[in-house]
């Protein structure tokens, strides 16, 4: 028999409009336009279904806030290690994994994506790096880059530039590249390989996209197996060498050094994270300044007040999460909402939807700094998966905000908003490019 995981709403499902309906019977997370533009979608299956099953993915979306927090508790019974395994290189991961293990210097599973108790160790490895006050004492550092970052696109291209590829990348990777001690000048390449990372879990690959990602991989991989043989056998001051020579503490309280493999694994997940979903959420913030009617004047008036720059931030992160869906998958046949799910069933927590959930977050669309439970967004997921770099991540949007509205104004769209591209992926909502027009802020 299932168990239920949280509580059976069925009796609050809403009448559907005659487009809900359709679009629930024939969209999917997998189509490019509903990937551009997704709330419509969200609200078809928040209302009629919402642990949905969307047959082109071949997984089951859950998509209101309160189902999502409760699989987010429960690792045992919904595993992001097989979630995540089964994710990647979907229907293509043999070939994937033997890919890298000839040409990428190995295989080498994702340590951070498991479950516990092996998770649990380390997860509280990888927290002593990303500790809020160990962030905090980054931002005199972080803001230079970024500013630095923001003058060179002003400098370069005048009165215009590409607030993506300009502005977001290149300034993600360059304070990651910093805590790592990688090397400099690599924004290009970097940008490359974590298309190709997040490719792999996007569901959106052919054989030959696939192949084409895997190569990128492999030549990030044989890139970090060399910077961290030099840090073996010489430190330095940075987070690489502290990931080369971590130790873990196990159960009984014996501590064992991580294995290479292990190692690589949190360098290439930290470096990806560490840029990707930034880089989209300060895309995403370029987004809103130029598209939404207020927002740029708004950002304008908080700007000096760093309690309400925080509430921005915040907002902005649940009305535009940059992560859309990360996967589990169950062990059990179990029941979540009235809906049974059978066992090793593949699932997609759609976090854009539950940031949407009208019955947590009234006027969800509307962005307002007031709302009494900000702090409830599910951007960074939850549970004991919950994003490790989320203090990082905050700084370095709301450092961005900040210097946005200091160096810049009269921040314009340079194409229509209907031309926008999107990253195909089903993992995040990432914009491929934003040319934009603006003024220079003088003093």
């Amino acid at each position: 028999m299932a168990t239920q995981i949280s509580q059976d709403r069925t009796s609050e499902r809403q009448a559907l409009t005659p487009e809900q309906e359709t679009l629930l019977a024939e969209g999917s997370l997998a189509d490019t336009a509903v990937q551009a533009q997704p709330n419509a979608y969200y609200t078809a299956m928040r209302h009629g279904d919402p642990i949905h099953y969307d047959a082109r993915l071949g997984s089951w979306l859950v998509t209101r806030h309160e189902d999502i927090s409760a699989v987010q508790s429960d690792p045992v019974t919904f595993s992001v290690q097989h979630g995540y395994s089964e994710q990647q290189a979907r229907g293509m991961r043999e070939e994937f994994e033997n890919y890298l293990r000839e040409h990428g210097g190995g295989y080498f599973p994702d340590a951070i994506m498991s479950d516990p108790p092996y998770h649990t160790r380390i997860r509280k490895l990888m927290e002593q790096a990303f500790t809020a006050h160990r962030v905090k004492e980054l931002e005199p550092r972080i803001t230079e880059v970024v500013r630095g970052v923001i003058a060179e696109a002003i400098a370069r291209g005048g009165d215009r530039c590409d607030a993506v590829k300009d502005i977001a990348i290149p300034l993600t990777i360059r304070v990651i590249v910093e805590q790592l001690g990688l090397d400099h000048g690599m924004e290009e390449q970097i940008s490359r390989w974590s298309v190709a990372v997040t490719a792999q879990i996007g569901a959106m690959q052919s054989r030959e996209t696939m192949l084409a990602n895997a190569a990128q991989i492999a030549e990030l991989q044989q890139y970090l197996i060399a910077k961290m043989k030099e840090r073996e056998a010489t430190p330095s001051e940075d987070m690489l060498s502290d990931l080369v020579h971590a130790e873990v503490t196990n159960e009984d309280g014996s501590r064992e050094k991580l294995t290479f493999a292990e190692a690589v694994s949190l360098v290439r997940a930290t470096l990806i994270a560490g840029n990707d979903t930034t880089a989209t959420a300060i895309g995403n913030l370029f987004y809103v300044l130029t598209t939404k009617p207020g927002m740029a004047e708004l950002l304008e008036s908080v700007v000096d007040d760093e309690r309400q720059l925080n509430r921005f931030i915040e907002e902005h992160l649940r009305n535009e999460p940059p992560v859309r869906a990360l996967s589990r998958m169950t062990t059990r046949e179990v029941t979540v909402n009235g809906t049974t799910i059978p066992a090793h069933a593949h699932m997609l927590l759609v976090y854009g939807s539950g940031n949407d959930d009208e019955t947590v977050f009234p006027e969800p669309r509307k962005f307002d700094i007031t709302r009494p439970n900000l702090g409830r967004h599910v951007a960074f997921g939850g549970g004991p998966h919950r994003c490790i770099g989320l203090a990082l991540a905050r700084m370095e949007v709301k450092v961005a905000a900040r210097e946005i509205a200091r160096q810049m104004k009269n921040i314009r769209l340079a194409i229509r908003p209907e031309e926008i591209r999107y990253v195909p992926t089903v993992a995040t909502r990432t914009i491929e490019s934003l040319p934009i027009t603006f003024e220079k802020r003088e003093g």
